[in-house]
């Protein structure tokens, strides 16, 4: 059980093989959510700020880890799928970019670390998902 300095706890656990009893996400899954979590709220808080009908925004994250021990992360990959209606791409990308370099604390630190961190924007306009559920 993991808890934070706000009082929030999570169970954090591994493999039967090492040890654990498989009841939670590993050490390094919670690392991927934090940094997903991270640049997923910076993102909508600077789409709302610069008045984008933003409804929600995912983040799929594919890493790739070193052979060796330790198994750090060598590689991050962040889909972010962004709901909203009359999204403009360029304020998304800007704002993926905007987390990326200067707000998403998680990022900024795995970069230094030599971590190398891609990113690529999903749009989904609302009005066309309304329109097609309305047939």
């Amino acid at each position: 059980m993991a808890e934070s300095g706000s009082g929030h706890a999570v169970v954090v656990d591994g493999p039967p093989d090492h040890g654990g009893r498989n009841l939670g996400p590993r050490p390094m899954e919670m690392l991927l959510m934090g940094l997903g979590a991270c640049s997923s709220f910076d993102v909508v808080s600077i789409l709302k700020k610069s008045r984008q009908q933003v409804v929600s925004c995912e983040t799929e994250l594919e890493a790739t880890r070193a052979d060796a021990v330790p198994a750090v992360f060598t590689a991050i990959h962040l889909r972010f799928i962004v709901k909203g209606y009359a999204l403009k791409r360029q304020a998304v990308e800007r704002a993926v970019e905007l987390s990326a370099e200067k707000y998403c604390s998680a990022s900024i630190m795995l970069v230094h670390a030599g971590v190398k961190i891609t990113h690529e924007v999903t749009l989904v306009d609302m009005d066309t998902v309304e329109a097609e559920s309305d047939h």
